[in-house]
């Protein structure tokens, strides 16, 4: 039986029509390019169960068909003037991936230190890696100089290769969710010293180090969330109207509130699965 909530997400994703403006769609003129409810149903699962895995992968290799599916959907992510900055390097070798883990393990005790008290003694117990474990590590790279100085949308806000270079991060992700692969991104590494091991040229930047495989189960939640570090902020507080930080009390504004505040309950409830 379906609760209330889950009764008001369902048709929230599958409604076609926006009572602010009812499109009319009995004109020929009007061409419907949503997916079906299967297709929908389908990406919002794979958005809402993505995890960032660390401790549960297997051994069982990735074919190389699903491998391709999954890089090719990364190459496929959106690039500022279609400059394509990145570059996915596979690393398979156990003495490469050894090299990175004591990278890693470096500043992992580091980055211990920064914290105090019940945090310090919480991070310490987390595992926040699968370098060795899981079968293959890809490193995705933004290389600044592809498309040459000039850059259509690059002229004014220097970082976009690198905000690009992040969508084919989260593309490559949903992908492998979706085959039912795990990804873990490993930030906490010398970015210089990671540069040496993969001997990346100055103008290209390491963005992800991805841990890719396998895994033995998907968390209903992100572990940071289940270890009690941090909750997952309400939606009232991360939507803002015409500024920063401003709320709006119209009657658009209090029914999307609303609105949202119920998606975001039922996803908490897991009520996304089928």
């Amino acid at each position: 039986m379906e609760t209330r909530d889950q009764t008001v997400f369902n048709e929230n994703i599958h409604t076609k029509n926006n009572t602010a403006s009812t499109p009319n769609y009995n004109n020929p003129a009007f061409t419907d390019h949503s997916f079906s409810e299967a297709e929908r149903d389908a990406l919002y699962q794979t958005i809402f169960s993505r995890r960032d895995v660390r401790g549960q992968f297997t051994s069982k290799p990735v074919p190389e068909e699903v491998l391709s599916r999954i890089l090719t959907a990364a190459h496929y992510a959106p690039s500022v003037g279609f400059m394509q900055p990145w570059n996915f390097i596979l690393i398979r070798k156990d003495e490469t991936k050894q090299r990175v883990h004591n990278l890693f393990k470096k500043a992992h005790d580091e980055a211990a230190d920064m914290f105090e008290g019940e945090k310090r003694d919480t991070y310490k117990n987390l595992k926040l890696e699968g370098i060795k474990e899981s079968p293959l590590n890809i490193c995705i790279t933004c290389d600044k100089d592809r498309t040459g100085p000039i850059v259509i949308g690059r002229t004014h806000i220097k970082a976009m290769d690198l905000y690009s270079t992040v969508c084919a991060v989260q593309n490559l992700w949903l992908a492998a969710r979706s085959e039912g692969v795990g990804v873990g991104w490993v930030s906490i590494l010398d970015q210089k010293k990671l540069k040496q091991i993969l001997k990346l040229p100055k103008r290209v930047t390491p963005v992800a180090y991805l841990c890719l495989g396998y895994v033995s189960e998907f968390f209903d939640k992100p572990e940071l969330q289940l270890a009690g570090w941090l909750p997952r902020l309400p939606m009232a507080d991360v939507v803002n109207f015409e500024e920063f930080d401003k709320t709006a009390d119209d009657p658009f504004a209090t029914s999307l509130l609303e609105t949202l505040e119920q998606n975001q309950r039922s996803i908490e409830d897991g009520q996304y699965r089928k």
